[in-house]
Formats: C-alpha cells, structure tokens, sequence
C-alpha cells in the first residue's frame, strides 16, 4: 500500500519537452511504458501526447482559421480610393491591411496569423 502524505503537484510540461519524450518512444526498441515510467507520467498522458504529434496539433499554436467579416454598404469614414486594383482589409481592433489583388491565398495568410498573434 502506498500513502501520499504531500501535495500533489501539477507539472507543466513544454511543447519542446513534450516533443523530446514523443519522440523517445518512436526509437526502435524503445518501451512506451518505460518512457512514460522514466518521466513520471501515465502512458494515457504520454499516449495522448503521441496522438497530438501525429496530427500535428501539438505545437503550442492556435491553428489558422478564418475570421468574420462584414460588408458594409458605405464606409465608415469615405476615403479616395484609388482604382489600381488595391484590397483593404479592415480588423475590429481598428488595423487596416492593403493588398494588391493579386496577394497570394498563402501570403495573407501568413500576414493574417502575425496580426492575429
């Protein structure tokens, strides 16, 4: 019988450290209850961790998606618009991006997920 006479603890674990024990069970050879046994974690928490890096969801980072627009009939505040195939973007924080139509799907997505955060 084993009594556990402290406080629990709860431990928080990196992403590159959860990363670093993922991949000890991938080596050939290797025992997955060993490596969750040598960490002092439960294999469901390690199994878990596991599942995540195969789908490639554990990293630490919110996954792009897209965000709700609005279309408004006239603009809030009428600016000259010049008619050189420009887009403007307009964020509810107040943040305004200008494309040329011709911006890649990929490019303002990238410039999308670094203003979001």
């Amino acid at each position: 019988m084993e009594i556990i006479t402290g406080v629990e603890r709860r431990r928080r674990w990196r992403i590159e450290d959860k990363l670093r024990i993922v991949a000890e069970t991938e080596q050939p050879g290797a025992c997955f209850a060993d490596v969750a046994r040598r960490y002092e974690i439960s294999r469901g928490l390690l199994w878990n961790w596991r599942s995540k890096a195969r789908q490639g969801t554990l990293t630490g980072r919110t996954p792009p998606s897209f965000m709700p627009i609005r279309v408004a009939a006239d603009p809030v505040v009428p600016e000259p618009r010049p008619s050189d195939g420009k887009i403007e973007i307009r964020l509810p924080d107040g943040s305004r991006i200008q494309v040329d139509n011709n911006v890649s799907l990929t490019a303002l997505r990238r410039v999308m997920s670094v203003l979001r955060g």
